[in-house]
């Protein structure tokens, strides 16, 4: 049954004409027309303590909405147990599939023996998205993804939403069925800009048939009784941080505070989910990765008031994975 599930989504995938966006997934969702929401998405929470203290003070004293979890990695418990006493907090799993960082790496949840396409010469996950897409199969991927819904389900972890840590899951047409699969099997919203996908066609530089395939992935999500994205801002990982920010976090505040509210006002109408990887570095994320800056200044930018005023004169409604299911689910009721 599921390599047939498999096989017809793969051909959906391929095969279906784009669909007419004649009204957005927010507007289905029942918000009011040409209403922009978004969703303020911290990704890679329990990659470290760092990435958890950032995560929780981005939406305990900020204005993130969500995040997810990359269940391979070592502070997952730190997370969960947490969570768990706050349980308002929206919280997905970032299907992990690489392990990028030259000293600080996981393996996968399902075993070598099991997944030996996932794995390199160190018995890690490979650390980028080619090697993945060359040696794995999607049968590899699938068992995977599902060991890491399995650890959460085990952990007393419901996950509010899937997601893919480094886009591995839309790298191949065979990873994105199994992908979509697992969130169709288990009735959990997945993350795919299946609208009028307007900001991450152009940062992708994706052609019609990309745009089409995406629409016609989420009329298939949609279909199946989950929610489904208008559009996804991928883009703040790739800015530049000035020299002159690096080490004043006043400074870097108002610098990347300045570039979210550009990003805010180029929204179009619509469901988009903005992605950020907050953190709160110390001198140990050093050691692990040298994009403290970029991560450290996601966060103060989720805690300033500039940025919260800025998102109530562009009239943003912020919202969660959790609010999409509810209302996608109070739809298949009537």
């Amino acid at each position: 049954m599921k390599l047939l599930i498999t096989a017809c989504l793969v051909f959906f995938f391929q095969m279906l004409q784009a669909q007419n966006v004649d009204s957005t997934y927010a507007e289905k969702l029942g918000y009011p027309k040409g209403a922009k929401v978004v969703i303020l998405h911290v990704d890679d929470a329990g990659m470290s303590y760092d990435s958890n203290e950032g995560a929780f003070n981005a939406i305990l004293n900020g204005v993130a909405t969500s995040c997810s979890v990359m269940m391979p990695c070592s502070w997952v418990p730190g997370f969960v147990h947490y969570m768990k006493q706050h349980p308002q907090i929206d919280a997905g799993l970032h299907l992990t599939l690489t392990s990028e960082w030259g000293g600080y790496r996981w393996g996968p949840l399902a075993g070598k023996s099991v997944v030996p396409g996932l794995v390199d010469t160190e018995g890690d996950l490979w650390p980028n998205v080619e090697d993945v897409v060359k040696h794995a199969t999607a049968a590899e991927v699938y068992t995977e993804i599902k060991a890491q819904l399995d650890r959460a389900l085990t952990m007393g972890f419901t996950p509010t939403h899937l997601d893919s840590h480094m886009g591995t899951l839309f790298a191949s047409p065979a990873f994105t069925a199994v992908y979509v699969q697992l969130g169709l099997e288990n009735h959990i919203p997945v993350m795919m800009p299946g609208g009028h996908a307007t900001l991450i066609a152009k940062q992708m530089h994706s052609t019609n048939a990309t745009i089409q395939q995406m629409r016609a992935t989420g009329k298939i999500l949609w279909d199946g009784g989950l929610p489904v994205l208008d559009d996804l801002h991928n883009e703040s990982y790739d800015w530049q941080i000035p020299d002159s920010c690096k080490t004043d976090d006043k400074k870097l505040q108002k610098f990347k505070t300045q570039k979210y509210i550009a990003a805010i006002k180029s929204l179009k109408p619509g469901v988009t989910m903005m992605i950020m990887h907050c953190t709160a570095t110390t001198e140990v994320f050093r050691n692990i990765s040298a994009s403290g800056d970029v991560r450290r200044g996601d966060m103060l930018t989720m805690i300033d008031p500039v940025f919260k005023k800025a998102l109530a004169d562009e009239h943003i409604i912020l919202t969660t994975w959790r609010e999409l299911m509810q209302r996608r689910i109070a739809l298949n009721g009537k």
